[in-house]
């Protein structure tokens, strides 16, 4: 359980992690690219919150195991559990689901790790009545033997501040890719480090270019030779007239003596300047692991999918999907003990749904048919599309034994070529 401890300095192992967050840790480009720079980069801002409203909107749904009577083990969704208010409404005061979730994925990808720590009725209850997340900064993890131990440093309750311990079974600890038993990298110091660092030159340069002469510039031809004198004059003259605030680029070119320019500014184009930018995007957005289409990046041809059903299921298995692996399962070795009768799932069938058409194709289906086997009941599709129960709702269709066709190999019961004898007295 938490312990309060005194005020410590940063040890000096964490040096690297000081040193991106202090912007000491430059690119080859010579960007410094830390958390807040790498969030002033659009394709880094779109693609974080681009993950992290998906998760925000994926539903964390509890289910009780259940045993039937044959001895089968099934499953029922537990929406009365306490826990499912904690993680779909309001985890703490502070934070509601969605921001507690968004602010978990932006510093698992941002930071390497999501940390929340739990808050129990009493110090030997396992009931968990708040969950309060902490930046990654505020957070030092160090082993102890095969445990680890979180010292964070957050308000306390008499409202000062100071470290308290935590051990492993008090915190939510949210990996990304590439965790190695204590911490994770972050896709910034490693994935995408140098495409952000040339997004960051490309941008500055882009800045500079258009602040200081991108736009089009004006050359003044002169009938005749004019002395430098004149020259000055007359600029000064545009200057005071169209040029305040403008930089260089208002300034004209005087020419004399009949000289011609073909062409007086250099456009981003020309300078490739665009195309790397574009470039830089597809890579950043490769390195986050989302689909540039789904940031903007529309030029090139996807291999996402075709259509937008595609799309979203190739966003949701390859993009989403293993940030909800990891996270349900800190959930659920954390809120519930091994023999526990719950677990925690993530619903992203609401991130699957394709156009009316689709759906009612699936669901038709699922109710089942002549000759097919129904596998959800009609109550069990309207609360997937918010309605209420009906009477009867509830029996999942069985299709009845098909009537028996008669073999074409059995010839039908001959009838006797002679006619029946007549009775008599006929």
């Amino acid at each position: 359980m938490r312990a309060l401890v005194e005020y410590q300095d940063v040890p000096s192992s964490d040096a690297i992690r000081m040193g991106q967050i202090f912007g000491a840790s430059a690119t080859d480009s010579g960007a410094v690219v830390n958390e807040r720079t790498a969030m002033k980069v659009a394709a880094v801002y779109a693609g974080v919150r681009l993950l992290a409203g998906a998760i925000a909107t994926t539903p964390c749904s509890f289910y009780r195991k259940t045993v039937g009577e044959d001895g089968r083990r099934g499953r029922e969704k537990a929406g009365d559990h306490d826990y499912w208010w904690l993680f779909n409404e309001q985890p703490c005061e502070r934070f509601s689901a969605a921001t507690f979730w968004e602010f978990i994925m932006s510093q698992t990808l941002l930071r390497g790790d999501g940390i929340a720590y739990l808050v129990r009725a009493h110090k030997y209850s396992p009931a968990v009545t708040n969950v309060i997340p902490v930046p990654r900064d505020n957070v030092e993890i160090t082993r102890s033997g095969q445990r680890l131990l979180y010292k964070i440093h957050d308000q306390m309750a008499d409202g000062s501040t100071g470290y308290f311990v935590a051990d492993q079974d008090d915190v939510l600890h949210f990996p990304n890719f590439g965790f190695n038993g204590t911490c994770s990298p972050s896709v910034i110091a490693l994935g995408a480090r140098q495409a952000i660092g040339i997004a960051l030159k490309a941008d500055e340069h882009a800045a500079l270019t258009f602040g200081g002469g991108a736009s089009i510039q004006y050359a003044v031809k002169a009938p005749k030779a004019m002395s430098l004198q004149q020259q000055g004059e007359f600029r000064d003259a545009w200057v005071a007239k169209y040029g305040s605030g403008q930089g260089h680029s208002k300034i004209p070119l005087i020419l004399t003596e009949g000289l011609e320019v073909q062409e007086l500014s250099m456009t981003a184009a020309d300078a490739q300047l665009l195309e790397s930018r574009r470039f830089q995007v597809v890579d950043i957005a490769r390195a986050i692991g989302v689909p540039p289409h789904m940031i903007g990046e529309t030029t090139a041809s996807t291999s996402w999918g075709s259509g937008i059903e595609q799309m979203s299921q190739g966003f949701v298995r390859y993009a989403l999907r293993p940030h909800l692996h990891r996270y349900a399962q800190e959930l659920n070795r954390k809120l519930f003990p091994r023999l526990d009768r719950f677990f925690v799932e993530f619903n992203v069938d609401g991130q699957l749904e394709g156009d009316s058409k689709s759906q009612a194709e699936y669901f038709g289906k699922a109710l089942g048919g002549p000759g097919a086997q129904g596998w959800m009941t009609v109550n069990e599709v309207r609360a997937l599309k918010n309605l209420p129960p009906v009477p009867g709702g509830d029996v999942l269709f069985k299709p009845t034994a098909a009537a028996k066709k008669p073999d074409d190999k059995e010839k039908p019961d001959e009838q006797d070529d002679e006619p029946t004898a007549p009775a008599a007295g006929a």
